[in-house]
């Protein structure tokens, strides 16, 4: 049985990992964020947390700069880039217990079994944050839009477990859902981190990147947004998962107010940090292929950011 009072380890220290490892450190839980560049500034001015109408800082809070440091927990909750996952051999097996679990955070296909090839698929939970935030300094998450986030088993449906985690995340404020399928919701999750991340890169002159507000301000970047869109609803189909018409609407009409967000994607690519080719692009790429969907604008856009990358 999952404990009401967990021992929790945030594996990252970036703009997911703060965000909801400091709303969970907020409500009263025990954390311990594993941090690496930013440990200094966690131990000195705690964790901040904004979105909208709220900022609040957290502090002190537990950090520390290695897993044997942390120990076993009972739920870690890996907020990485994908990019970052040959790390995984060394930071999780000295957090894991005989009932830890493990939720992960990231984004793209592929990224769940990852993770489970280090702590095996019964422990691993995917987590898709529809969410707009951001790192903004050391120890500090802005978040724009608040939105969900949707749980679900990699290695079937929902457990008791998933719904105890899904309530620990919404007794720290986070909307949450438990979602059947976590394939279903890695696809839906991809309607939109497809285009925007992608075009957000490409897009830019030099290495400036482009903002969504600007996106969809061009109407030859909007037409890419919808067929892209449009080739991710077909390759999920062929996968077995249906995302209606109305749901791809959505994504685009909830953009719109969102003003210069910068995807987390243009960020890093601005930054000059190692991009997420591989699961967001990649992996549907190489799906569709095998499926035998065409989807030339994916194709496209892959090799854009590969030069890029």
């Amino acid at each position: 049985m999952f404990p009401v009072h967990p021992r929790i380890a945030v594996v990252g220290a970036g703009a997911l990992g703060l965000y909801y490892g400091g709303r969970l450190a907020r409500a009263g839980h025990d954390v311990t964020f594993l941090a690496r560049g930013d440990l200094p500034e966690l131990r000195l001015n705690g964790v901040t947390v904004a979105y909208p109408g709220e900022r609040y800082t957290v502090n002190p809070v537990k950090a520390a700069a290695s897993a044997e440091e942390i120990g076993p927990v009972d739920l870690v909750v890996i907020g990485l880039k994908a990019t970052a996952n040959h790390a995984l051999p060394r930071l999780l097996p000295p957090l894991l217990g005989p009932e830890t679990v493990v939720v992960n955070l990231q984004n793209g296909l592929g990224v769940d079994e990852q993770v489970a090839a280090v702590a095996g698929a019964e422990r691993v939970i995917g987590a898709l944050c529809f969410v707009c935030v951001n790192r903004t300094a050391p120890g500090v998450a802005e978040c724009t839009m608040a939105g969900y986030v949707a749980m679900g088993e990699l290695a079937g449906g929902p457990l008791a477990r998933t719904e105890a985690v899904a309530l620990l995340f919404k007794g720290a404020g986070v909307k949450t859902q438990v979602a059947v399928s976590l394939l279903t919701a890695r696809w839906h999750k991809l309607v939109w981190n497809l285009p925007f991340n992608g075009l957000s890169v490409v897009a830019g002159a030099g290495r400036e990147g482009m903002s969504t507000d600007l996106i969809l301000q061009d109407a030859v970047l909007e037409t890419r947004v919808w067929a892209l869109m449009r080739e991710v609803q077909t390759i999920a189909r062929a996968e077995g998962v249906e995302i209606a018409d109305a749901y791809l609407e959505k994504q685009v009409e909830q953009t719109r107010p969102m003003g210069p967000y910068k995807p987390s994607t243009m960020v890093d690519y601005v930054a000059g940090r190692p991009l997420e080719l591989e699961p967001i692009w990649g992996e549907p790429l190489r799906r569709a292929r095998a499926l035998g969907v065409p989807a030339p604008e994916l194709e496209k856009l892959y090799a854009e950011l590969a030069a890029r990358a």
